[in-house]
């Protein structure tokens, strides 16, 4: 059997990847890097050599660093598979591996950060050129759970849920988290297809059964056994949301209704 990787495979694109080491000693300070890591990392404007690794990730990223650091460190045994986690960088967006570096007693002396660029795989092949410059538009969304790293299509989403620094992602199949947070998901998504909402959610235009209002309250009932309870709308994202839906402003001196609109 040819075992050679097609160029369409996981397998072949998996080759083509370049790999990012960076090293770091038991106090999280940053020693080493290889080539790759420099090119792609921010080094010439954060001079990280000798400093903590966190120091040159943006605010929202470090507490997602440390959490990977302070896991790796744990027992060995409890945490044999290196810790995962998907950070995202402009016009990149990189899955990370932490894993811990003992000597021959077990002590820590130090971890090896190793990352992916895994932009081609999250991303349209499509991209026109002359947007490359702009966000590169998610077509999946990377998911961790157990260590591991699954991709959904952004067509199974039907919306995402701000955890903090993270997202929970609801889909046909239920929820699942993502540790790219809902304002990097937000500048990635397709504007045609997803909409922010509110400040702590994002839904799929197509997943949209009804609009209804409460009061002065918006919200928003999503499709599917898996839909959970409305979604508020902020009260500056209900005309660009009508419009998005195709609902037509209502006439002046129309009866206004609490009844939901179904899309």
């Amino acid at each position: 059997m040819d075992a050679r990787a097609t160029p369409s495979s996981a397998l072949y694109l998996f080759e083509k990847f370049e790999v990012g080491v960076v090293h770091l000693d038991e106090r999280r300070t940053v020693l080493a890097m290889n080539d790759f890591a420099r090119k792609v990392l921010p080094v010439g404007e954060k001079q990280p050599f000798d400093k903590l690794v966190a120091s040159f990730h943006p605010e929202r990223s470090k507490p997602k660093v440390n959490f990977l650091l302070d896991e790796a460190s744990r027992c060995p045994v409890a945490n044999a598979t290196p810790m995962t986690m998907i950070i995202n960088i402009p016009e990149q967006v990189l899955l990370i591996k932490v894993t811990r570096l003992a000597d021959h007693l077990g002590t820590t002396t130090g971890f090896a950060l190793v990352f992916y660029d895994v932009t081609q795989i999250v991303t349209n092949d499509d991209t026109a050129p002359e947007s490359l410059q702009a966000h590169r538009r998610l077509s999946r969304i990377p998911m961790v759970a157990n260590h591991k790293v699954a991709f959904v299509d952004t067509a199974d989403v039907l919306c995402l849920e701000s955890q903090a620094h993270y997202t929970r992602v609801l889909t046909r199949d239920g929820f699942h988290f993502c540790n790219l947070s809902i304002g990097d998901l937000a500048a990635r998504l397709d504007p045609a297809h997803f909409m922010r909402v509110h400040r702590c959610f994002i839904v799929n235009l197509q997943a949209v059964a009804e609009l209804g209002r409460e009061g002065s309250k918006t919200h928003i009932v999503l499709r599917g056994k898996h839909a959970g309870p409305p979604i508020p709308v902020a009260r500056g994202e209900v005309a660009q949301l009508r419009a998005a839906l195709g609902l037509l402003k209502r006439a002046r001196g129309a009866v206004s209704s609490a009844a939901p609109v179904a899309i």
